[in-house]
């Protein structure tokens, strides 16, 4: 049987190069052969004649000189005569092979028909994974434009009021919208769908181009945004704003800690362990401030603008930052309260779900028989767990909830409302601490952590709400960002070089990773516009 690449090669044009090259070598050797059969018949030996002659009278040798010499000169020009010709000939014979063989491939570069000369193929129009990985980290850019476009707009309401920056909201909203549909495209797409090679091409780069959108938008109203803000040229108020929500933090940092101190007593490390570090992260970030606070009024004395600007916009982001931190804190201190209190009634809701399983009929079809009464039994060992939970010392509110909802859900019929309310708030705080990390941490967090994020966001927001797996893929989201941090190197661990202005330092996402001390802070806008605030001259 033939190989199918047998059968695909053209021999046509195989034998008829073969051939040429043949005759070439043939003409070749004939023309050498012919070049070398005048020395190949010439005798070395002095002729008989000759030898004759040298024994003769002298006078017979005076007589007949000119007639000797006559033949010499024939002799020679013979010979002569002999070399040109083969000489021609080996010239015509490689002239010949190499107009051949300039034909020949003059020939085969231009075709096109089939049995041609094969030829190299053409690269490709796109790989099947060209835009895979651009395209994933496009995602996390995309993210960071939108996220220092809403911190850096926080600043501009706090100034001039909703009504001035209601364009800018307007376009982060746009963004978010742009970002939100990419992300959820990029979720189907890791699911496999669609399945064909072609589609999931176009899949991709519309997801390229939706992250594109976002950040035109953006880019579109940063010029108009710097001449609302004016950080150039006013920046007075904007350094008064600035230094004005410094100082609440600074006050804000001893009663968030005296909060953490009390959580750490009174709840098991588990529970605070999502928080565990926040008040000295934000400290670190309000000794950022400070640094670039005082740079930005050294500079407005000067009547250096664009410097001013650079480390204003700097300050702003460790301050909006610090914020994060801190409110996280005060937030899930406020969530463990609430679970403590709604613990109670969430076992009772669970019980009386539990009853109403055990009343079913034992020829219920949705789920046979077996089945259900397994889940009853684990239902009533996570219940049993929990009460033991509570009368054996600290325990994690939050935690207890959770384990109820999921035992529960299986079987749960919606009678008890109190369970739906134990979801949502444990999805809620779980959604909330992975945002705040990632927010904190994202010049060193991944698509696949924000992935998460937005797909719990989404489960969240859903018709009917999808608590348990919200709560689910933002923890998955804050595991994802924390492994990221991890790998990535602690941005926090610059944070006092930074603040003492060595070069190199990065902090959490307040300049880009690897970024010197005087590169530019991120600002509102998209790829094109959110560095645009560098320190000329340095």
């Amino acid at each position: 049987m033939t190989s199918s690449l047998i059968r695909g090669r053209p021999r046509r044009a195989a034998a008829h190069i073969s051939a040429r090259v043949w005759l070439a070598v043939l003409g070749g050797a004939i023309g050498v052969l012919w070049l070398l059969l005048p020395w190949m018949t010439i005798n070395t030996d002095a002729p008989v004649a000759q030898r004759t002659a040298s024994s003769a009278p002298a006078t017979r040798a005076a007589g007949s000189g000119t007639s000797t010499s006559a033949a010499v000169s024939e002799e020679d020009d013979a010979s002569a005569a002999d070399l040109v010709l083969p000489l021609v000939a080996v010239v015509a014979a490689v002239a010949l092979a190499g107009y051949g063989y300039l034909r020949r491939t003059r020939r085969a570069r231009s075709r096109t028909t089939p049995g041609g000369s094969p030829t190299a193929p053409p690269a490709p129009l796109a790989p099947p994974t060209d835009l895979d990985e651009p395209s994933r980290a496009l995602l996390a850019e995309a993210d960071d434009w939108v996220r220092t476009s809403r911190e850096e707009l926080g600043f501009a309401e706090a100034r001039f009021g909703p009504e001035a920056v209601a364009p800018f909201a307007r376009a982060v909203r746009d963004a978010e919208s742009e970002l939100s549909a990419a992300f959820r495209i990029r979720g189907q797409y890791e699911a496999g769908v669609p399945a064909d090679e072609a589609s999931r091409r176009h899949v991709r780069a519309g997801i390229v181009g939706r992250c594109q959108e976002a950040g035109r938008r953006l880019d579109a109203e940063a010029p108009a945004f710097d001449q609302l803000r004016a950080l150039e040229g006013e920046s007075g108020e904007a350094l008064t704003v600035a230094e004005t929500r410094f100082r609440d933090l600074a006050a804000r940092t001893a009663t968030t800690q005296a909060t953490l101190t009390d959580l750490a007593q009174r709840y098991p490390p588990s529970a605070t362990a999502p928080v565990t570090g926040y008040v000295e992260q934000a400290k670190d970030r309000l000794v950022f401030a400070t640094t670039h606070l005082n740079r930005a009024r050294q500079s407005a004395d000067w009547s250096a603008s664009e410097r001013t600007a650079h480390h204003l916009r700097a300050a702003e982001a460790a301050v909006s930052q610090a914020t994060v931190l801190l409110t996280a804190v005060d937030r899930l201190a406020a969530e463990l309260r609430t679970a403590t209190a709604l613990l109670p009634a969430a076992l009772t809701g669970a019980e009386a779900e539990l009853a109403g399983v055990r009343g079913r009929t034992a020829d219920d079809k949705d789920t046979p028989p077996g089945e259900l009464q397994a889940r009853v039994r684990r239902a009533d060992l996570v219940l049993a767990a929990v009460r033991d939970d509570m009368t054996g010392g600290p325990y994690d509110p939050l935690d207890a909830l959770r384990r109820i909802v999921a035992a529960t859900k299986p079987l749960a019929l919606g009678r008890a409302g109190v369970l739906s309310a134990a979801g949502l708030l444990v999805a809620r705080s779980a959604v909330a601490l992975a945002d705040g990390f990632i927010e904190t941490h994202r010049s060193a967090v991944g698509a696949e952590a924000r992935l998460r994020l937005m797909e719990a966001g989404r489960s969240l927001t859903a018709d009917p709400p999808d608590h348990l797996a919200a709560d689910t893929l933002a923890r998955e989201s804050r595991e994802l960002a924390e492994l990221d941090v991890r790998l990535h190197g602690n941005p926090l661990a610059g944070a006092a070089e930074h603040a003492s202005g060595v070069a190199g330092a990065v902090l959490g996402g307040i300049l880009p990773t690897g970024a010197p001390d005087n590169g530019p802070p991120p600002s509102f806008g998209g790829p094109h516009t959110r560095a645009r605030r560098s320190i000329p001259g340095r």
